[in-house]
């Protein structure tokens, strides 16, 4: 590994970091969800630095390119672009912080008691006909249930982006004064354009 090559990582790294911690912790909901744009477009710049050109186009495609857009537009669609999110109350941060350091306390556990084995020999190159077959695959190494997992995460996606856009938006006080005037007038006989 060159000194370029690791720099342009810990970059990559600190990209994902950075955007990931910003996404969680920002009160302002449209750039929470552009925050969590340049995450995903970080971990695919690490698969690409891992010469896994067809994962990073995957995870372009599907998650910078499909969920975060959905978010976005599930964002301007309910008309809350500018507005910040409520203010977290302490408990729930005590709470998001423990479940934060379990889930990385568990994965730092099977790391250390995972034995990995060395290869005797080079491992295949990642081409799309060889993922294509192992994603296929219904056998013990196949990964078929994991591609219908992410299939339904999607779907789950497009069915959340459509309730939230469908929702009833709440009339004002000044928007319900300006309507009842205007009932008000057709109930007087005014026909003048309303």
């Amino acid at each position: 590994m060159t000194i370029g090559s690791e720099i342009l990582f810990y970059l990559l790294a600190g990209l994902t970091l950075v955007c990931g911690l910003l996404s969680v912790t920002t009160r302002q909901i449209f750039r929470a969800a552009i925050y969590l744009l340049f995450s995903l477009i970080g971990v695919a710049g690490i698969y690409f630095w891992l010469q896994y050109e067809f994962i990073a186009a995957v995870q372009i495609v599907v998650y910078a390119g499909g969920i975060a857009v959905l978010i976005i537009f599930s964002i301007f669609l309910t008309h809350q672009a500018g507005e910040k999110m409520p203010k977290q109350k302490t408990e729930r941060k005590i709470f998001s912080a423990l479940a934060v350091f379990s889930g990385f306390a568990l994965a730092m556990v099977q790391v250390y008691q995972h034995e990995f084995i060395t290869l005797n020999h080079e491992a295949p190159s990642p081409t799309v006909r060889d993922i294509g077959r192992q994603m296929l695959n219904v056998e013990e190494s196949g990964y078929a249930l994991p591609f219908e997992v992410i299939s339904m995460l999607l779907l789950a996606a497009m069915v959340g982006c459509i309730v939230i856009a469908i929702r009833e938006r709440k009339i004002t006080n000044i928007e319900q004064g300006t309507l009842n005037d205007e009932i008000k007038k057709l109930k007087n006989g005014d026909k003048t354009k309303i």
